[in-house]
């Protein structure tokens, strides 16, 4: 592996178990054997066990390997939303997921905020009672913004006949997570787990289940292929539909084993103090400013800041340093970086950017 560090906020740094990992991996010839045979469910069955144990997902959960998170959105609208959907949109990929909402003939409503800014009184926000599903994206990778949990749980509490969907894409292991109080969850595996793209993760419970019987009776038709009876039916026999990425279900599976090694609450507790360094770094500097104001808004795990200096003219002055930030997302990616803060990311490594951006940029 390079001597480069990666602050981009996915791709971003590799696990540094990843070597080791992979090379497991060819001797094991992971990469060579059919997904219907036994080696392939033993793999598949250790993945969704050790991650299942590292977020405490509960038994009532299926967990799915899909080609990316995008395409659970695909898989959310043909499976649970016959009518209606209901989307917070702060940011591009909250606003995409809205897109995906509309160009699937769902009638799609949202409350949108500014680029950066959170929602205050987010329970209050009117959504009819006939809306099937609430999209929340609990950290906006755009923006920097994260959404507290218990504001989740609250739209939860608010609409409980509505399916809660939640993007925990660029946040997952970090949120604590009460998977009873949400109904499907996404991730995929290029940001905190420190992995190649290529592998999206979807996990669905018992009542997204009996919504998706209760549109398929009524003749909606769910899926050519990735249909969720389809899905569980090789899911109850650690398989999937399609040939899967065997190589990312195996790594995933390893890292989640030394995530559940170290343990949830000390990456946690990793991942705050890492935030709080870079944060107060931002607070203290002249080139640099909050690209989310308010502090109950901000991402613990991608830390956004405008600046006054132009990224590319950054990543110049940190490349002899072996280092590499992101810059801002799209309209943005000149007046903001993106800061990752993934387990990869050591704290080491994390004061050794602060001290370099200090050197030059105080």
């Amino acid at each position: 592996m390079s001597n480069i560090t990666y602050f981009g906020p996915g791709p971003s740094q590799l696990h540094p178990n990843f070597e080791a990992h992979i090379l497991d991996a060819i001797k094991n010839d992971v990469g060579s054997i059919s997904h219907r045979s036994g080696k392939y469910q033993e793999i598949s069955k250790n993945t969704t066990d050790n991650l299942r144990k590292l977020i405490n997902l509960p038994d009532d959960f299926y967990i799915f390997f899909l080609g990316s998170a995008s395409e659970a959105w695909e898989r959310i609208f043909s499976n649970f939303v016959d009518k209606k959907s209901f989307h917070f949109v702060n940011g591009s990929f909250s606003k995409k997921f809205y897109q995906y909402a509309q160009e699937s003939g769902i009638d799609a409503q949202k409350r949108e905020e500014g680029f950066g800014l959170g929602f205050d009184t987010m329970a209050d926000t009117a959504i009819s009672a006939d809306t099937e599903l609430i999209a929340i994206t609990h950290n906006e990778t755009s923006s920097g913004v994260s959404v507290p949990l218990n504001d989740i749980y609250a739209i939860r509490e608010k609409h409980p006949n509505a399916l809660i969907a939640v993007d925990v894409v660029s946040s997952l292991p970090y949120p604590n997570l009460d998977f009873s109080k949400i109904d499907t969850a996404f991730f995929s595996v290029q940001k905190c787990f420190g992995l190649p793209a290529g592998l999206g993760v979807w996990m669905v419970n018992k009542r997204c289940i009996e919504r998706s019987a209760e549109l398929q009776a009524k003749g909606k038709q769910l899926g050519p292929h990735h249909s969720l009876p389809e899905l569980i039916k090789q899911a109850d026999v650690n398989q999937t539909p399609s040939t899967p990425n065997a190589l990312g279900i195996y790594l995933l599976g390893r890292v989640c084993e030394d995530m559940v090694k170290k343990g949830a609450d000390t990456l946690r507790a990793e991942t705050d103090k890492k935030a709080q360094k870079l944060y107060d770094y931002i607070a203290s500097s002249k080139t640099f400013s909050y690209g989310v104001e308010k502090p109950e808004h901000r991402s613990q795990t991608v830390v956004v800041a405008n600046t006054s200096v132009l990224p590319g003219d950054i990543n110049a002055y940190l490349k002899p340093f072996d280092l590499t930030i992101g810059s801002g997302y799209g309209p943005n990616k000149n007046t903001q970086i993106r800061i990752a803060n993934f387990p990869a990311h050591s704290e080491e490594i994390i004061d050794k950017l602060i001290q370099k951006l200090k050197e030059k940029y105080n």
